[in-house]
């Protein structure tokens, strides 16, 4: 770590990137979670932008599945002014054991992220936490609204935290704060990590150490958060970033209308439609069709069709009179006339 005046200067995040995203299949097949698409950039872009902008100068990417799509989506970090490395895992050896793999290469205070989420946050503000509570780990947490399938913790008055549960049963939830899984560390409690086995930060290294006596401070994460674990919530991610970002790329409208959140990505067309809270991405062209809340991703081409609550990954031809309601496509699929894909994953 380093020091400007009295404010600490962290330059380091490992960001944890090895997972297969197996409820986001088929979307998921040949790509990993964290490149999935959020109006054309890659999810984990967004992240590394937050890290970046938050003082981060050497990002380690902690990859496993997928990892040359990975690098050459993400790149070397040049664009952002950052440095990116990737490591490896030879076996999964969860969020813990990856960080463990990299211990020597550590600075004493680090950053550690979990990659696969839709996250745009302020990095500074949990740093200063991490300073001023003098903890031993800083965890960012936000409310939602069904915490079963997150860690919660509770809090004390000053922000430490006192109890902290992976993934309760509804009987056992006793807080709406979850764990957004950005964490400042110490490096000193890697030691409790063991060599060479798979192990979780949350559901036992942040139970282990609180148990010791170290400090676990949590910090109300500043900024946007989004699980991006099922198609719904990749949905939400690109329509809530068509609310707050740049709305549209292209103009190439014609004769249509549009309606709610949205978004057309470079290249795209929409001619004759009606789109309604939908993100059209790059090169995709509509023609005659009525589409609402979904995300067509990139080279999509589709025409007389009704798409409603869908995904349809990349490079599909979705033809004459096909009707798809609640679906997931997979990429490059054609789906023939007269077809009606309803509540289905094709693919």
């Amino acid at each position: 770590m380093r020091y400007h005046g009295d404010k600490m200067k962290i330059r380091q995040a490992v960001v944890m990137v090895g997972g297969k995203g197996t409820r986001l299949r088929p979307l998921t097949n040949d790509r990993p979670k964290p490149i999935l698409p959020v109006l054309d950039r890659p999810c984990l872009s967004y992240l590394i932008s937050s890290l970046a902008k938050g003082g981060i100068e050497h990002v380690i990417l902690a990859c496993g599945y997928r990892s040359e799509k990975m690098a050459s989506a993400i790149g070397d970090g040049s664009k952002e002014g950052i440095k990116i490395e990737y490591a490896y895992e030879d076996a999964p050896m969860g969020t813990a054991g990856a960080i463990k793999l990299l211990e020597s290469r550590l600075d004493d205070t680090f950053v550690a992220v979990n990659g696969d989420v839709f996250a745009d946050f302020d990095l500074k503000k949990e740093i200063d936490e991490h300073v001023r509570s003098k903890a031993s780990l800083t965890i960012s947490l936000t409310k939602v609204e069904n915490p079963c399938e997150f860690g919660i913790a509770r809090l004390d008055s000053s922000g430490k935290i006192l109890e902290f549960k992976e993934k309760p049963k509804p009987e056992e939830v006793f807080s709406d704060l979850i764990n957004a899984g950005v964490y400042v560390i110490e490096k000193e409690i890697l030691k409790y990590v063991p060599e060479n086995k798979m192990y979780d930060f949350s559901k036992e290294l942040t139970i282990d150490i609180m148990k010791k006596g170290y400090k676990v401070q949590g910090h109300m994460i500043s900024g946007l958060w989004l699980d991006v674990g099922r198609p719904k919530d990749l949905y939400g991610a690109n329509i809530t970033a068509a609310e707050v970002y740049a709305g549209k790329m292209s103009d190439d409208i014609k004769d249509s209308k549009i309606s709610g959140p949205f978004y057309l990505g470079l290249g795209g067309k929409i001619t004759d439609s009606e789109i309604s809270s939908s993100v059209i991405s790059n090169n995709s062209e509509i023609t005659r069709s009525k589409i609402s809340d979904s995300l067509i991703m990139a080279d999509c081409d589709i025409t007389d069709a009704s798409i409603t609550g869908s995904i349809i990954g990349e490079g599909c031809r979705i033809r004459k009179h096909v009707k798809i309601i609640n679906s997931v496509i997979a990429d490059n699929m054609t789906i023939d006339e007269n077809t009606v894909i309803d509540n289905r994953t094709v693919g």
